[in-house]
C-alpha cells in the first residue's frame, strides 16, 4: 500500500508540475533540491507514474554509488509499500534486484555505462535521472554525454534529468542545451557552526596519511558533541582507515558507533539508513553520506574537513586516491545533514580563518583522475578523442595522451585510437583496462578462477591488516570471514563466469599466479631489486618497501599499489607480489628495448650496449665504435647539462662573444644571438665540423670558442666587415693609447687614465651608444664615472683635481684640461719629450 503521507511530506513534491512541463516541453531539464526533499525518491516514482499521476514510463535513475543505488531503491520501494524487485528495483556491480515488473530501476553510472555501450538506444527506457550529478564523477560525466549523443541521433523522445543537490547548475543547463532549471525548495532547520580546531597545529595530509594527531582530535570533539548536544552524531572522515582508527578511540562512549562507507557490509548499511531503536549513535562515514544518503536522527555533524579525491602521476605511472581538504560546497553538504529533521549543529575542525581559502567545489575527476576506462569507453562509442563529447570539463590532452599509450600496449585501440576487437571485450568486463588485460591474459595462463581472485583483489584493495604481500593477502582473503572477505567472494564468482573456459591454470603456484596477473595488470611497475629495501620499477621511478616486509629480499616485484608523497623521491609501496625475471619480461614486454646508448654521465661520454625493461638494466656492455651522430648528442647533452665552459674560451673569445651579444642587443639581426640558449639551440651553426670530431669531454676543451663564434658572423650581408666599426675592440683616445672596450654590461665601458682624456670633448660612442668612461687615478684606480665627459670637465674635474692633485703631484693637473696635451706620463716625463 502506497505511504501517501510520507509522499506528501517530501518538499520536492511542489517542483513536480514545473518538472513534468519541462520535460513535455523540451526532453531535458535541470533539477535542483536539496537533501532530504525527495529528488532521489519522490521524483522517479512521479515520472513512472506509479503514484497515480500520468502515464506508467520506464524509469532508469543512476546514482555515482552502489550503497547510494541500493539505499535509494529501498526507500521508493517502502514508500510503495512493496519490497526491492517488484516495481523498484536496484543493480549494481555484483548485484541486480529486479524483476519482471520492474517500472524504476536504479543503477550505478557505471552500469549505467555498460548498458549504453551495449545498446545505445537503450529501448524501453523513457527516463533517465542522474542523480548526484554536482560531484562532477567521471561516469557521470561521460553517461550524460553519451545520452546526450543518444537523443540527438536516435532517440530524440528519450527524456533526461540531471538532478544536484546544489544551485550550481548553470553548466549541466549549457551542456542540456539551454535546459530549463527547476528548484526545489528544501525543508532546512537552522545549524550552529561551532568552530573546533586542534589546540596545536596538525601536520598538512600528504597521499593517503592523516596526521593522528588530527584523528585524536575529532574523536574528542565526537565525544564533546555529544556531551554538549542531543541528538545522533554524523562525522565525516576522509577513508576507511581513518573511520577504523576514530572507531577504536571512540570505544566506552555511551552510544552506539557504526561506520558507513562504500566497503560496509549491506546489513551494517542497512541499520545505519533505518534509524536509531531507541539509543543514541555515532556514525563514522565518508563523503557517501554528504548527499546521496539519507541517516535518521542525526542533529549534530562533525566534519574532519579532509575528503579523498583520484590524482594520477602520469609521469611515473602512479594513481591512487589522495586526501585532500574538502571543498567550501561539500562542507555545505555536510552541514546540512544536521538540520534535516531538527535545528542542528555542525562541529568544524578547522579555524575559521582556514574557511575561505577552501576551494569552492571539488576537482571535477576528468581534470585529475586516470583517464584510461574513460578513453576505452569513448573508443567503443567511436569517438576515441572525445572531441565530440558533450562535457562540462574537456578530458586534459596530456592525461588523454597516456591513457592512449596504456591501451596500445594492452591492445585495447589501434595506433589511431580505434577500439578493437580485444578492447571491446575489456570494456564489457566492468574493470579497469589495466586490469582487463590482467584478467583476459592471466586466465589464459593460469586459469580463470584463479586469475579472477587475483584481479578481484586488485580491484578493491584488501585492507592494510591483509599486509603488503599480494599473495599472502589472497590467502587471507580465501578463508575470511569478514567484509572484504565476502566482497572479494563475490566478485571472484563474477569475473571467473566472464573468462570461463579460457585457460587450463597449469601448474603454477599460487604465488607465480599472483605474481604473474599483478605484473600484467601493472606492466610499467615491474620493479627490480637495488637492495636494502630498495626496487627500480621500470618506469623509471624507485619504489621501497617498509622495514617489516616480507617482500625485502625479493629480487623482483610486482607493484600493485604505491604512492608517493610529494616529498619523498621514491614511492611507498603498500601492496606487490613477488615475481621472477620471466614473469616480468612476459608481462612487460613492450617496454623491453635493446639498443646503444650512448650518453653523459658524471661528466663523460659513456658509450653502451644495454638491453633494458623500460628504466631497468637487464644487461650491459660497453660499446666500442658508437654511432657518431649519438656520439655528438651526448656531448650536446654535456654543454647543456654543465655549460659552454666545456670549450676554450680565452679572454679575447670572452670579449669576442661580449662584443656579439652587445649588437645583438642594439641593432637586432643580422648580428646573432649568443646567449647559451641559442647557442645550444644552433650547434651545427658554429661548432661544426669540430663537435663531430669530437669523441670525448677532453676533446670539447680543445675547441676554440672564439673562432667558432665567428661563424655566426653577418658574412652573407657584409655587416661582418664592420664589426671594428660598430662594436671596436680598442679605442684610440687623445693620448695615442689604445684602450680596450669591455662589453659585458648594459652599456660598453672604457677605464683610462684621466690624463690620457685631456683634449677629448664628447664622451666616445660604439654603434650609437655613449661609452661609460671610467675615469682612473695615475694609480689606475677610480676616480670618477661618467657618460658625458663634457659636464665632466665643466663641473666634475674640479673637485677631483682638488682631491688629488696633492696626492699625485707628479703628474699634469691643469685647471683648463682642454689646453695641454694629453698624457700616460708625468709632468717630468712630459717636459723632457
Amino acid at each position: 500500500m502506497i505511504r501517501t503521507e510520507a509522499l506528501d511530506r517530501l518538499p520536492v513534491r511542489t517542483a513536480v508540475p514545473a518538472l513534468r512541463r519541462a520535460l513535455d516541453d523540451r526532453g531535458v531539464a535541470v533539477l535542483c533540491a536539496p537533501p532530504g526533499t525527495g529528488k532521489t525518491t519522490l521524483v522517479p516514482l512521479v515520472l513512472a507514474g506509479l503514484t497515480g499521476e500520468g502515464p506508467v514510463r520506464r524509469v532508469v535513475v543512476a546514482e555515482p554509488r552502489r550503497i547510494a543505488a541500493r539505499a535509494a531503491a529501498r526507500r521508493m520501494a517502502w514508500l510503495l509499500g512493496e519490497r526491492p524487485g517488484e516495481r523498484v528495483g536496484f543493480t549494481v556491480r555484483g548485484e541486480r534486484v529486479v524483476g519482471r515488473d520492474t517500472v524504476v530501476e536504479v543503477v550505478t553510472t557505471g552500469v549505467l555505462l555498460q548498458r549504453l555501450q551495449r545498446d545505445q538506444e537503450l529501448a524501453g527506457v523513457d527516463v533517465v535521472i542522474i542523480d548526484e550529478c554536482h560531484e562532477r564523477h567521471l561516469d557521470a560525466d561521460t553517461v550524460a554525454a553519451f545520452l546526450l549523443d543518444v537523443r540527438e541521433a536516435i532517440r530524440p523522445d528519450l527524456r533526461l534529468v540531471a538532478a544536484s543537490a546544489t544551485t550550481d547548475a548553470e553548466g549541466w543547463a549549457r551542456l542540456l542545451g539551454d535546459a530549463p532549471v527547476i528548484e526545489a525548495e528544501g525543508v532546512s532547520h537552522p545549524v550552529e557552526v561551532l568552530w573546533a580546531p586542534p589546540a596545536r597545529p596538525v601536520k598538512p595530509p600528504h597521499g593517503m596519511r592523516v596526521d593522528p594527531a588530527l584523528l585524536t582530535h575529532v574523536a574528542a570533539t565526537v565525544r564533546r558533541a555529544l556531551g554538549e548536544r542531543e541528538g545522533d552524531v554524523l562525522c565525516f572522515l576522509p577513508g576507511v582507515g581513518e573511520i577504523g582508527r576514530v572507531a577504536g578511540q571512540l570505544a566506552g562512549v555511551d552510544a552506539e558507533v557504526l561506520q558507513v562507507h562504500g566497503r560496509a557490509p549491506a546489513a551494517v548499511q542497512d541499520a545505519v539508513l533505518a534509524g536509531s531503536c531507541g539509543g543514541r549513535r555515532v556514525v563514522l562515514a565518508t563523503s557517501v553520506a554528504e548527499s546521496s544518503l539519507t541517516v535518521p536522527g542525526v542533529r549534530v555533524v562533525v566534519d574532519s574537513g579532509l575528503a579523498r579525491e583520484p590524482r594520477t602521476d602520469h609521469a611515473r605511472g602512479l594513481s591512487a586516491l589522495t586526501t585532500v581538504r574538502a571543498s567550501q560546497a561539500a562542507g555545505r553538504q555536510r552541514a546540512g545533514r544536521a538540520g534535516r529533521e531538527a535545528p542542528g549543529a555542525v562541529y568544524r575542525c578547522w579555524d575559521q580563518a582556514e574557511d575561505g581559502r577552501l576551494a569552492r567545489f571539488p576537482s571535477p575527476e576528468i581534470k585529475v583522475a586516470d583517464l584510461a576506462a574513460f578513453a576505452l569507453q569513448a573508443a567503443c562509442w567511436g569517438d576515441p578523442d572525445a572531441s565530440s563529447l558533450a562535457l562540462l570539463d574537456p578530458p586534459p590532452a596530456g592525461a588523454m595522451g597516456a591513457a592512449r599509450e596504456v591501451l596500445e600496449a594492452i591492445g585495447a585501440v589501434d595506433g589511431g585510437g580505434r577500439v578493437t576487437e580485444r578492447g571491446a571485450r575489456m570494456s564489457r568486463l566492468g574493470l579497469h583496462p589495466r586490469l582487463a588485460r590482467a584478467l583476459l591474459d592471466g586466465a589464459r595462463e593460469a586459469g580463470a578462477r584463479r586469475a579472477a581472485e587475483v584481479v578481484a583483489l586488485l580491484s578493491e584493495e584488501p585492507p592494510r591488516e591483509y599486509g603488503d604481500d599480494l599473495a599472502a593477502a589472497l590467502r587471507t582473503a580465501r578463508r575470511g570471514q569478514d567484509g572484504y572477505a565476502a566482497r572479494w567472494k563475490q566478485e571472484v564468482r563474477r569475473l571467473s563466469g566472464q573468462v570461463e573456459g579460457v585457460g587450463s591454470g597449469g601448474a603454477h603456484s599460487d604465488d607465480a599466479v599472483v605474481g604473474l596477473v599483478a605484473a600484467l595488470a601493472f606492466p610499467e611497475r615491474v620493479a627490480r631489486a637495488r637492495g636494502d629495501g630498495a626496487f627500480l620499477m621500470a618506469s623509471g621511478t624507485g619504489a621501497e618497501l617498509r622495514d617489516a616486509s616480507r617482500l625485502r629480499s625479493a629480487p623482483w616485484l610486482a607493484v600493485a599499489v604505491a604512492d608517493r608523497p610529494s616529498h619523498a623521491a621514491s614511492a611507498r609501496v603498500r601492496l606487490a607480489a613477488v615475481v621472477d625475471e620471466p614473469t616480468a619480461l612476459l608481462a612487460a614486454g613492450h617496454l623491453r628495448v635493446r639498443g646503444e646508448e650512448v650518453r653523459w654521465v658524471d661528466g663523460e661520454v659513456v658509450a653502451r650496449s644495454v638491453d633494458r625493461l623500460g628504466a631497468v638494466e637487464l644487461a650491459v656492455r660497453p660499446l666500442r665504435q658508437p654511432d657518431p651522430e649519438l656520439v655528438r648528442g651526448a656531448l650536446v647533452e654535456g654543454l647543456r647539462r654543465e655549460g659552454l665552459g666545456l670549450l676554450r674560451w680565452t679572454r679575447d673569445s670572452e670579449q669576442f662573444r661580449l662584443r656579439l651579444a652587445f649588437l645583438h642587443r642594439v641593432l637586432g639581426a643580422p648580428w646573432p644571438d649568443v646567449s647559451d640558449e641559442a647557442l645550444l639551440a644552433e650547434t651545427g651553426a658554429w661548432l661544426e665540423p669540430e663537435l663531430s670530431r669530437a669523441r670525448r669531454r677532453s676533446d670539447l676543451g680543445r675547441i676554440d670558442a672564439g673562432q667558432a663564434l665567428r661563424r655566426l658572423l653577418p658574412w652573407a650581408t657584409g655587416e661582418a666587415a664592420r664589426l671594428d666599426e660598430l662594436a671596436p675592440e680598442r679605442i684610440e683616445v687623445p693620448s695615442g693609447s689604445r684602450i680596450r672596450v669591455e662589453y659585458g654590461g648594459e652599456q660598453p665601458v672604457l677605464a683610462v687614465k684621466l690624463q690620457e682624456l685631456f683634449g677629448m670633448g664628447e664622451t666616445p660612442r660604439v654603434a650609437g651608444v655613449p661609452v661609460l668612461v671610467h675615469l682612473l687615478s695615475p694609480a689606475g684606480r677610480p676616480a670618477a664615472v661618467t657618460a658625458d665627459l663634457a659636464s665632466f670637465w665643466q663641473e666634475g674635474y674640479k673637485a677631483v683635481r682638488a682631491e688629488l692633485r696633492g696626492r699625485y703631484p707628479k703628474h699634469p693637473w691643469p685647471e683648463d684640461p682642454a689646453t695641454v696635451p694629453a698624457t700616460r706620463f708625468t709632468s717630468a716625463r712630459l717636459k723632457r719629450s
